[in-house]
């Protein structure tokens, strides 16, 4: 018997039972979706991760106060030592920089006559627009007067805007942050939340008169900061700055032994990033892929159970001469066509479910055709792989004895 009529029996054998056909099928099912919506959610999140870190900047380096190994072990005791002049120097001595933005932000309630919001203060330089690839959508930014004089004058994120004003333009306004009353002078492009921080929804303010006004001098060595963001000239130029910035810190601070800060690259951060979200998925892929070896065992019992059921065919097809291999034949391509329609199925149910969670979570849906490929292909070979039992058994039936049972 060949293929191709060994595929028609078979075929035609599935579709003699379709409930018990569908909820072989459904185990398979169950896995692909799985399989398929785990690796595209892990995917999603990865490129979500990697757009947030790419929104912070072009070629960013991030200064930040405390030693590196006391930061990872947990310890909350950051030095104060990090301050603006610090920026100031990075500034005017490094060559392969471009800007600096020093920051330091605290939370506070922000009123326009009767509206409030609680929202981010940040305090911070001239340089935040170059930094960290902000525009400005009217009026001004902050400036070094406004940073020199201590000046009462704020920029306010598009969202607080909203909040606040409405319709009303908040040029020339005046709001209180935390009861001190500042001039609006700008208003900042709409750019979205990063890294937990959203700047849309921010007021901000000179990091000095943060620092003289709001939070008071914290520092013995001037206006301390959360951390200073820069700029180097190019990609290739990280290198050179972080080496610069590393060299004129030390010698600004006095260190010799171990830094009491430490720099950050955002290819380090986006290297971190995208090995922990490849490991989450694949930890994901793998939890899901129990459901496809759980889906083969129930196409392994149910042939097995169809075999014990169609004894007197198979003996009657081997009385009028069905060998070994035809039988084995049938069996296989019964329990490939079982999981590779399964396959399929779950495919579709996993990349509609991929759609689904990013029309709900700011993840990009996308479905990885490798994922796909991997999936189809791993649930054919499990089907393959249990469909051989049952097979075998079926093809080593006497005849004599199969027809004298039935």
């Amino acid at each position: 018997m060949d293929f191709t009529e060994s595929l028609k029996m078979a075929t035609k054998t599935l579709s003699a039972n379709k409930l018990r056909s569908s909820l072989t099928m459904l185990g398979i099912i169950i896995g692909n979706a799985s399989v398929i919506a785990m690796i595209g959610i892990g995917e999603g999140a990865q490129k979500y991760v990697s757009g947030q870190l790419q929104s912070l900047g072009p070629n960013v380096l991030f200064i930040v106060p405390g030693n590196r190994e006391a930061r990872q072990l947990g310890d909350l005791d950051v030095p104060r030592n990090l301050v603006v002049a610090d920026a100031d120097a990075i500034a005017s001595q490094v060559p392969s920089v471009t800007a600096v933005a020093a920051e330091k932000t605290t939370q506070g309630i922000i009123s326009y006559g009767s509206r409030n919001a609680s929202s981010s203060i940040v305090g911070t330089t001239e340089g935040f627009l170059t930094v960290r690839s902000f525009e400005v959508a009217q009026g001004r930014f902050l400036n070094n007067l406004d940073q020199r004089s201590n000046s009462l004058v704020a920029v306010v994120g598009a969202t607080l805007a909203e909040r606040l004003f409405e319709n009303k333009s908040p040029l020339g306004q005046q709001v209180r942050v935390k009861g001190i009353t500042f001039e609006i002078v700008g208003i900042l492009e709409k750019k979205g939340s990063n890294l937990g921080l959203d700047y849309d929804d921010s007021v901000m303010v000179p990091i000095t008169t943060l620092a003289s006004r709001i939070v008071g001098r914290t520092s013995p060595y001037g206006v301390d900061v959360s951390f200073i963001s820069i700029s180097a000239n190019s990609q290739e130029a990280m290198e050179t700055a972080e080496f610069q910035v590393t060299n004129l810190l030390r010698l600004r601070h006095g260190v010799t032994d171990s830094d009491d800060f430490y720099i950050q690259s955002q290819d380090t951060l986006l290297n971190i990033a995208n090995t922990v979200t490849g490991a989450l998925t694949l930890m994901l892929a793998a939890i899901a892929s129990i459901s496809l070896f759980v889906g083969g065992i129930g196409i392994m019992n149910i042939m097995l159970v169809s075999v014990r059921e169609r004894t007197q065919e198979i003996g009657l097809r081997k009385a009028i001469g069905a060998t070994q291999k035809d039988i084995l034949s049938q069996f296989l391509i019964e329990a490939v066509i079982l999981s590779a329609i399964g396959g399929v199925v779950g495919t579709a149910l996993g990349a509609s479910g991929i759609f689904l969670i990013a029309a709900f979570s700011p993840f990009e849906a996308g479905v990885s055709i490798s994922a796909v490929v991997i999936a189809v292909g791993v649930s054919g070979s499990i089907g393959l792989f249990f469909g051989v039992v049952p097979a075998r058994q079926a093809a080593k039936l006497d005849p004599i004895v199969a027809l004298r049972s039935a």
